[in-house]
């Protein structure tokens, strides 16, 4: 039986918004950057910022709270951007995902400073740190964790994957 993996993609969000309360496009043009490379790879991705329009379309926050929730219940894996400065929203989505027993997977840029909780989490949680200079490194180093991920998968026997 094959399955389709989900990912959960969280990162700051509010916080990269306008004046015309829109995304800014470097931040938007990596996190498009890297759902392209999740989805070219069979993977299913559920997005905050792609599914309320960078901030064109933003859901009320009972709303918003109840579909990334429900999201990240239904997902494989939580790939997750903590922010710096620290996003509220992220850091909520990274104690979900890790109270629901879910991998996580932290990209984290090279010069930042995280929470110790974040720096932490892996003490509780399946926590995978991956570190990254600028956009086309982070690119590189979550196409190097998904190969890693799909291989894994195989060895052990898991459904087959897309």
């Amino acid at each position: 039986m094959i399955l389709t993996k989900r990912v959960f993609l969280a990162a700051p969000f509010k916080q990269l918004l306008d004046q015309s309360q829109t995304m800014q496009t470097a931040d938007q043009a990596l996190l498009t950057q890297v759902m392209t490379l999740l989805e070219k790879n069979g993977l299913v991705v559920d997005n905050a910022h792609r599914r309320e329009a960078w901030g064109q379309a933003m859901m009320t926050p009972d709303d918003c709270t109840q579909a990334d929730f429900q999201a990240i219940a239904a997902c494989d894996v939580l790939l997750a951007f903590p922010g710096q400065p620290a996003s509220p929203g992220t850091h909520i989505e990274l104690g979900w995902a890790s109270a629901m027993g879910k991998p996580i997977v932290l990209l984290l840029e090279a010069e930042a400073t995280y929470a110790y909780l974040v720096q932490g989490l892996k003490m509780v949680g399946d926590v995978t740190y991956l570190t990254y200079h600028d956009a086309a490194s982070c690119l590189a180093v979550v196409s190097n964790w998904l190969l890693q991920w799909q291989n894994q998968r195989e060895l052990v026997g898991t459904d087959a994957y897309i």
